[in-house]
């Protein structure tokens, strides 16, 4: 981490001890921070300043540290993942603050994430929402077998775009309603575009966006934060179609019943 220099920064640090205390906001000193760290990195050295004093060392998320697990997560200023667009929290570098900043660091607010300690929340609603979906009948074989079934390339990149999605959080954290309709979408536009995914998609549609209500997320109101937000730049085109595979497996649904059949 040589060769940048190195800046001073305030942090007003939320901390909480755990989901049913009163959490406030800490100010703590980041002194002589390279410009070539990471932000969790630079969260490192804070806690290490903290432990050496015999403080308790501020609790996040992590685990790659590569952007690709979704594990970190939290709020710089106001904004999800921090300032830098399409970069998860710990792909962000010190570079992007100035010296003698002060920042805001706190957990993602929403009703469906509670708080575990500090910057921590409990995600596991989003583990329910793709449970909820079930597993997919058709068998793809193996690895060759599974090449011999064709998909169109525009499929299978809108398939695969969706299926970049981290699962993260920072899209609940940055829309007003905290919905969850970005996640979702994404999980259910993988499967909706694969031929693989095509038995079960009405059920897995109707399953998902019923277990997101019933997770306590906001509706979504189309005002596009979520996209900003999200690091892996995953499209609004997913919630329409989303919408459109709910509406449709509704509807087929009432059509069943009223012809007597099962469904």
């Amino acid at each position: 981490m040589s060769g940048g220099k190195n800046i001073n920064l305030t942090l007003k640090v939320w901390r909480q001890k755990g989901p049913k205390d009163q959490g406030k906001f800490v100010e703590l000193q980041a002194k002589n921070v390279s410009e070539d760290a990471s932000f969790l990195e630079m969260l490192d050295a804070v806690n290490e300043e903290l432990v050496s004093k015999g403080d308790e060392p501020i609790a996040f998320d992590h685990d790659c540290r590569e952007g690709i697990c979704g594990a970190c997560g939290f709020v710089i200023d106001g904004e999800a993942h921090g300032p830098q667009r399409g970069t998860t929290v710990c792909q962000l570098h010190m570079r992007n603050f100035k010296n003698g900043e002060t920042l805001t660091i706190e957990p993602f607010r929403a009703s469906p994430f509670p708080v575990i300690k500090d910057l921590m929340v409990n995600r596991s609603a989003f583990d329910r929402i793709i449970s909820s979906g079930g597993f997919i009948s058709q068998n793809a074989g193996n690895a060759v077998d599974a090449n011999a079934i064709l998909v169109p390339k525009a499929d299978a990149d809108e398939a695969m775009s969706s299926a970049t999605c981290i699962g993260c959080g920072a899209c609940v954290a940055a829309c007003k309603n905290a919905s969850a309709a970005l996640f979702t979408s994404a999980k259910i536009s993988h499967m909706a575009l694969l031929p693989q995914g095509q038995v079960e998609r009405k059920e897995r549609a109707m399953r998902m966006v019923g277990q997101m209500d019933a997770e306590g997320f906001g509706s979504c109101t189309t005002t596009g934060a979520c996209e900003v937000a999200c690091p892996k730049d995953i499209q609004l085109t997913n919630i329409a179609r989303m919408n459109r595979e709910f509406f449709v497996a509704q509807t087929t649904k009432r059509e069943k019943h009223k012809d007597g059949g099962a469904g």
